[in-house]
């Protein structure tokens, strides 16, 4: 069976609800960061990085949400959150989740995590100054791919991998201090869409987030 360490609205929501869309059968174990369970000798024996997700599977431990989605979607074909005839269409939903990984993400933990990045309030101030900007120019190249698709997922009819990964990022658009989501009003609608997936009310049950996770974020 497999396990996903996840922290309650975290980015480890992706993977928890892409293991709930697959269908698979998991434990969800949850750690806090407050309690310093993330530092803690037995996590860090699964992740030394002493972050969240990770995925415990019967052939060893994986991290990072693109890399644990698609072994979830290659694992569960049925699921079809991968194009099985695609490839360039599977490597570009993976080079979609990249982005949100390496941009949207790291510009956002330049507010929640400044530390990270430089020392002291100044630093911390002119860092979360500059993520509105950052956040809107990514989110609108993520809204003109939304208008091109023509369809209601990230990419067209079929929905994939990419969906998640938007969504949560997209609620944390929500917060007020990292971006206009008035810009974007596909994204927003998309939002929606995902908020009304069973699978996404069975998840937010489970990390107690409630039925509006922009709410909880606040």
């Amino acid at each position: 069976m497999l396990k996903l360490y996840y922290s309650p609205g975290a980015c480890s929501l992706i993977s928890h609800i892409v293991l709930e869309e697959a269908g698979a059968d998991y434990e969800a174990h949850a750690i806090s960061f407050a309690d310093g369970d993330n530092h803690a000798g037995w996590f860090l024996a699964i992740n030394p990085k002493a972050r969240v997700p990770a995925l415990v599977t019967d052939g060893g431990i994986l991290t990072e949400n693109p890399a644990i989605l698609n072994y979830i979607a290659q694992t569960h074909p049925h699921a079809g959150l991968l194009p099985a005839n695609d490839v360039l269409l599977a490597n570009q939903i993976l080079a979609f989740n990249v982005f949100m990984a390496t941009s949207v993400h790291i510009a956002f933990r330049q507010i929640s995590r400044p530390g990270d990045y430089a020392d002291g309030p100044a630093a911390a101030r002119a860092l979360a100054d500059k993520v509105p900007e950052l956040a809107n120019g990514f989110f609108s190249v993520v809204e003109r791919q939304l208008e091109d698709g023509g369809g209601p997922w990230a990419y067209g009819d079929a929905y994939s991998l990419a969906d998640p990964y938007l969504f949560v990022y997209a609620n944390y658009l929500g917060m007020g201090d990292r971006g206009d989501p008035g810009r974007f009003p596909g994204i927003a609608a998309h939002r929606q869409r995902m908020l009304a997936r069973s699978a996404v009310k069975r998840v937010f049950a489970e990390e107690g987030l409630g039925e509006s996770v922009t709410e909880w974020f606040r």
